[in-house]
């Protein structure tokens, strides 16, 4: 096997090789590789790979040495090691999967720009998110920590796990969804089955944000479970 090398290989996430098929089905074994369509399938692979992110996402690929001689290939395919990821500073490795294999390494990168969010000015750790807390900054994602929010909308009525320096991104791990029902609160038992609906007093035996599992010792001493709703509300079906 022939192996060409044109660059290293960056860390990141592993993804699973793409094929493309050349036009030229067959030919000659003194035929030579057109090293444009090496270049074409990594270009086509990271344009697959990099189809659902938000933005728009910019390719420049590294020149692949014209001095080389390769047999040409009627199947290439394109892949990323493991541990790369298809965005940044990053390595594809074509490969020929014939009787006569051969592997190129061709260096790329590429620049994902989008809007994101920042902070509109310092916030402390246990924040409630509001409209007036945040906005948006436009740039390359690929630079910026995994993560990185790009709805305002995901962060509203969210609790930073975290402080938060003024224009810093706001990242998907600094969000906290505030509890529906605290331990020891006072909530409304909501009860309901085929035909009736009643409510009762109780008090909660654990955090819960909503939507979760919550356990309540309900006013007369027995222990139900149901689920946590906004307001300090517990449902419970029969």
């Amino acid at each position: 096997m022939r192996i060409v090398y044109f660059g290293l290989l960056s860390c990141g996430l592993n993804l699973m090789a793409i094929s493309y098929l050349p036009a030229a089905v067959s030919a000659p074994m003194s035929a030579k590789q057109d090293l444009g369509l090496v270049q074409e399938t990594a270009e086509n692979f990271l344009r697959a790979q990099s189809a659902g992110l938000p933005g728009q996402v910019e390719i420049v690929l590294g020149p692949v040495d014209a001095r080389i001689s390769l047999p040409t290939c009627a199947a290439l395919e394109a892949s990323l090691a493991p541990g790369s990821r298809a965005w940044g500073n990053t390595t594809v490795i074509v490969r020929c999967a014939t009787l006569n294999p051969w592997t190129v390494y061709v260096r790329a990168t590429v620049k994902v720009m989008a809007a994101y969010v920042v902070s509109a000015k310092p916030l402390t750790q246990g924040h409630i998110l509001t409209a007036a807390d945040l906005t948006m900054r436009s740039g390359d994602l690929s630079q910026l920590p995994t993560g990185v929010i790009t709805n305002p909308d995901q962060a509203f009525g969210r609790t930073l796990a975290a402080n938060l320096a003024f224009g810093s991104p706001l990242r998907k791990d600094m969000l906290r969804v505030q509890a529906a029902v605290i331990q020891n609160q006072s909530v409304k038992l909501v009860s309901s089955g085929r035909g009736f609906s009643v409510s009762a007093e109780g008090r909660a035996l654990n955090n819960a944000e909503e939507g979760q599992l919550v356990q309540v010792r309900s006013a007369s001493g027995s222990l139900v479970s149901g689920i946590a709703r906004t307001g300090a509300i517990v449902e419970v079906s029969y």
